[in-house]
Order: C-alpha cells, then sequence, then structure tokens
C-alpha cells in the first residue's frame, strides 16, 4: 500500500578494497541511522558489493590477453555475488529490521558470467526483482554481461512505483520511456558517476519522467590513501567523489548531492507532487504523440540456446 508522505533515501558509501564483506559491514553500520530516518525506499551505488574496479585494466590491449589479467578477473569473480548467496541475505534482513525497500547494485554472478545488477529487496517479501545493466560502458564489456528486457521491472513499495537504471543507462532514451510507461514513479540511479554532469542528468529525468529521483553514487578515496594503484589517476583526488542527490518531480533538490565524504541522504516527499507535475506534462500520457511516435520493448528472456525434446504419441497410425 502507498502512502501520501513518504520518506527517501540514499546511502553513499564505497566497495571496499578490503572486499565486499567489508562493504557489508559497513552497510550494516549504518543501520542505527537508517532505522531512524524510516524511509521508505532507500538506493546503494552501483557495483557497491562485488565492487567496481576503476581503472582496471584486467590485462587486456587490443588483440591480446596477458595471463595476469586473467588471474585479475578469477579475484573479481570470486569476490562477485550470488543472488541466493549470504550478501542478498543480509541486504534482506536489514531491510526487515529498517521497514525500507532496498535497491543495491551488485555484481552478479551467473554461471561464468557476471553482471552489473540491481537488486529490489522488500522489506516483508525479501528479494523479488532484479535490473541487469542492458549495456555496460566502454571497458566495462571486458569484465560483464549484457541484460535484456526480461529485468526492467517496476516494483510496488510504500511510496509508490520504483525502477532502476544504471549509471550511463540514464542516457538511453528508449530504456528512459520503457520505464516511464511502466508508471515509474520512484526512480533509482545506482551510479559511480561522480561528475558534475550528472547533476543535470538526473535533474533532467526528473523534469521529463516527472517523478522523484535518487541516485546513489559511491565515495572512494584518492588511491593512495586507500592502499591502491591507479595509473593514470592524478595524485590527490578521490577516485570516485560521490555526489548523491535526491530530486522531486520539477527537478527540485530535495536532498544533497553529497561529495567529500559517505553519508546518508534523506528527503520527506508528499506523493501528490507526481499529479501537480504532470498537469502539464506527462511524457507518456497526454504529452505523447502515439500516431507518430511508438515504441515496441520486447521483455523476452534471451537464450544462446534451447533444448527441445520429442514428445511421445499416443496415436500412432499404421
Amino acid at each position: 500500500m502507498t502512502h501520501s508522505q513518504f520518506r527517501l533515501a540514499a546511502l553513499q558509501i564505497g566497495a571496499s578494497p578490503d572486499g565486499s564483506q567489508a562493504t557489508l559491514d559497513t552497510i550494516l553500520s549504518y543501520e542505527a541511522e537508517i532505522t531512524a530516518a524510516r524511509p521508505d525506499v532507500l538506493v546503494l551505488p552501483e557495483a557497491v558489493l562485488g565492487g567496481y574496479p576503476k581503472g582496471s585494466d584486467f590485462g587486456t590491449q587490443l588483440g591480446f590477453r596477458r595471463p595476469e589479467g586473467r588471474e585479475e578477473f578469477q579475484r573479481y569473480y570470486d569476490a562477485a555475488i550470488d543472488l541466493d548467496g549470504a550478501e542478498v541475505a543480509a541486504l534482506c534482513e536489514l531491510a526487515n529490521r529498517t521497514g525500507a525497500s532496498i535497491v543495491a547494485g551488485i555484481i552478479e554472478r551467473a554461471a561464468s558470467t557476471l553482471y552489473c545488477t540491481a537488486v529490489f529487496i522488500d522489506p516483508d517479501a525479501g528479494l523479488t526483482d532484479i535490473h541487469r545493466k542492458l549495456m555496460p560502458t566502454g571497458t566495462e564489456r571486458l569484465i560483464w554481461g549484457q541484460g535484456d528486457g526480461s529485468t526492467l521491472p517496476a516494483v510496488e513499495t510504500r511510496a509508490g512505483t520504483a525502477v532502476a537504471a544504471i549509471c550511463w543507462e540514464n542516457y538511453m532514451p528508449l530504456l528512459r520511456t520503457a520505464l516511464y510507461a511502466k508508471g515509474a514513479e520512484i526512480w533509482c540511479a545506482p551510479t559511480v558517476d561522480a561528475r558534475e554532469a550528472w547533476q543535470s542528468t538526473m535533474q533532467h529525468i526528473a523534469l521529463e519522467g516527472r517523478c522523484f529521483v535518487i541516485s546513489a553514487c559511491q565515495f572512494q578515496l584518492a588511491p593512495e590513501v586507500s592502499g591502491q594503484t591507479v595509473a593514470h589517476w592524478p595524485e590527490g583526488d578521490d577516485l570516485i567523489s560521490g555526489g548523491s542527490v535526491i530530486l522531486g518531480p520539477l527537478g527540485e533538490v530535495l536532498a544533497g548531492p553529497l561529495r567529500g565524504s559517505e553519508g546518508l541522504l534523506v528527503a520527506e516527499c508528499d506523493r501528490s507532487a507526481i499529479p501537480r507535475a504532470r498537469y502539464d506534462f506527462d511524457v507518456v500520457g497526454h504529452y505523447a504523440r502515439p500516431d507518430v511516435f511508438q515504441l515496441s520493448v520486447d521483455e523476452s528472456e534471451k537464450r544462446s540456446v534451447t533444448f527441445s525434446r520429442a514428445q511421445d504419441r499416443d496415436d500412432v497410425s499404421d
């Protein structure tokens, strides 16, 4: 059941170089603060569990891959998250204890392929849905598979209908249109994009979709501070500087952007702001032109191999 008044939150933390358990411990360390804030929806950054290996090349140059890159990928694969694993179970327990629906970015391990995935966790039902990033950006394609249309959920929460677009998926206009058509009211944007320009993207989506937007970005210290080595990175600059933000359906900033530290952002929201905002602009409603533009979305699961078996025939003829 949706509420007319609700709270939205973004938890800005970084994936720990010490692994997913250390990251999970950081998430859980915010439990008292989350409980006190009473958010209805809480968004965690892209790849926060499993890690975003910014600056890594996995030993790849055009036309060949070095053995040490395969070793690095093995370590990354081993650190990835199983949907039925302990990390997701811990998030489900956190959701249950705090009463928050959680949308969290993970690196999902599915057989021998990794996906950049957002998991949807209900405080009562646990893990209900996933969204796999449709198009990894740039060299992310070395390490992540592509999702398909079968994981484009619109999930009911106490705050309204929630959808997720991960990082540069937010620049895909047809994906945005599809999610608007699913009734997006709470737009969840897990990301590692800390650029100032990202704020314009989030404001644009809030205005375009006339929806609430929660962008949760990672925060990671300068490599030399955290004991990492990242080639060609400016000394002293945070590896990912944050910028988590919450916006209302007319593009107004409700909380953030938060930069230069970890932290929990919380915003008080009024559901009636959505119809007020859509009075003069409903991107898939009265402002659409279906006589001119139409979008077809294939939500079927794509499999590289399918098996069929001939059925026994009862009516064998002579």
